[in-house]
């Protein structure tokens, strides 16, 4: 992209796809120039999931810190059981883009392109596993990652027994009981299919 004349080239991720509750987040990252020539101003950006917890939040201090520009934006899980998944996805890509402060030349997404009516749809490019090959989306990778978990840890303080601290709203053992016996709150997304079923489930407890 550089050698194409682009300048400010946006990498764009997001988290929380398959989770049964919280938002979905994305960010969209656009990292200095010198950046693809000084592997060193970024060392240890990689895709997200190949991260700890520790290096993805010290990395994420380091992005925020040294990027060009940082965007983060979530959609609520009402969004998301309204438009479907894909859409919100790309609703949220789209907010997080808005939210850099400059304008990108161009941008990269991670696999799901920007929706055709989008204003940045005639210059993307939708790269599979992009944030393993992609240094401005890995970083981007990151900080929605980070910024979904830590926003996952601050709602577990008012809903405890549901362990969002730990599962960030996946759907683990504990999750699943939790949803079982207490039913779902207003954090889940209602139309997916374990929700709904844990729904149904708990009312006709309460019927019977």
């Amino acid at each position: 992209m550089l050698r194409e004349g682009h300048r400010l080239i946006a990498g764009v991720d997001e988290a929380g796809r398959g989770a049964w509750a919280g938002p979905l987040t994305a960010a969209a990252v656009i990292l200095p120039p010198v950046a693809y020539a000084d592997p060193r101003l970024f060392a240890g950006v990689a895709d997200s999931k190949q991260l700890s917890p520790r290096a993805r939040e010290r990395l994420a201090r380091l992005i925020h810190a040294r990027a060009a520009a940082v965007g983060v934006a979530h959609t609520s899980p009402r969004e998301i059981d309204e438009s479907g998944i894909a859409a919100a996805g790309r609703l949220t890509m789209h907010r997080a883009l808005g939210r850099l402060g400059l304008d990108p030349d161009h941008v990269i997404v991670d696999a799901f392109p920007l929706d055709a009516a989008s204003r940045f749809a005639d210059r993307q490019t939708a790269v599979i596993r992009a944030d393993a090959t992609c240094l401005a989306v890995a970083a981007a990778s990151i900080c929605a990652k980070v910024a979904r978990d830590r926003l996952m840890r601050e709602v577990s303080r008012r809903f405890p027994d549901y362990a969002f601290d730990r599962n960030k709203g996946y759907g683990t053992a504990r999750h699943r009981t939790a949803l079982q016996s207490l039913g779902p709150i207003a954090l889940h997304r209602q139309s997916f299919a374990p929700v709904r079923q844990a729904h149904a489930a708990h009312s006709l407890a309460l019927a019977v």
